[in-house]
């Protein structure tokens, strides 16, 4: 098999994967449990040579828009917009995934920081796990990939940091499934493995 062919068939069953979880719990966990065993089960790289930048310097874009709106856009309800630039999110509801609180998203100096866009696969995480094996050009796609990316709590994405499934998991009990197979999904979309306490954890 190719490997042009086993990366399109990746990006395909990480879309089917995200589309499962996100129509159906147990639909999503029984595809996730199939697409967990394609990952590959190694050992933590060193984070040597890491830096944010390898990823990305800021967010991308989709459009005129960046990243960081696009997200709030997608996940927020009851959105108003700053007049300039157009796309901007000035305020809006989010219904926070890892929580389930209700969270008022004010932009300002002193409110943004209530709701920040988390990179499910957290880029240190990924970067032990593979990334830094892979191309600049898919390092960006992963760290602006809406699949990747979520807007949620805050205080509770800082506490998360760097962390992967072996030691951090959204404190929302329900989400879980969600959370884990969107993780798997991006995985395999990017050519990243599992550690094995990771993989256990999930």
């Amino acid at each position: 098999m190719s490997k042009i062919f086993k990366l399109l068939l990746a990006v395909v069953s990480a879309a089917s994967l995200l589309a499962a979880a996100s129509a159906s719990a147990s639909a999503g966990s029984v595809l996730a449990k199939v697409a967990i065993e394609e990952l590959k089960v190694k050992g933590k790289a060193p984070m040597t040579g890491y830096e944010r930048s390898q990823f990305s310097d800021g967010w991308g874009e989709i459009g005129s828009c960046d990243l960081r709106n696009y997200i709030l856009k997608r996940d927020l309800k009851q959105l108003t917009w700053r007049s300039s630039p157009a796309c901007t999110v000035n305020s809006g509801v989010l219904h926070d995934p890892y929580t389930g609180k209700t969270i008022k998203f004010l932009r300002g100096v002193k409110t943004s920081m209530a709701v920040l866009i988390d990179h499910v696969v957290a880029l240190a995480a990924a970067w032990r796990t593979g990334a830094q094996n892979i191309s600049a050009e898919l390092r960006y796609d992963l760290a602006n990939d809406p699949l990747n990316l979520l807007a949620v709590d805050g205080p509770t994405n800082s506490k998360k940091s760097d962390a992967d499934a072996a030691t951090w998991l959204p404190p929302k009990k329900s989400y879980r499934c969600k959370y884990v197979a969107r993780q798997i999904a991006v995985k395999l979309k990017y050519q990243l493995w599992l550690v094995r306490a990771e993989k256990d954890a999930m």
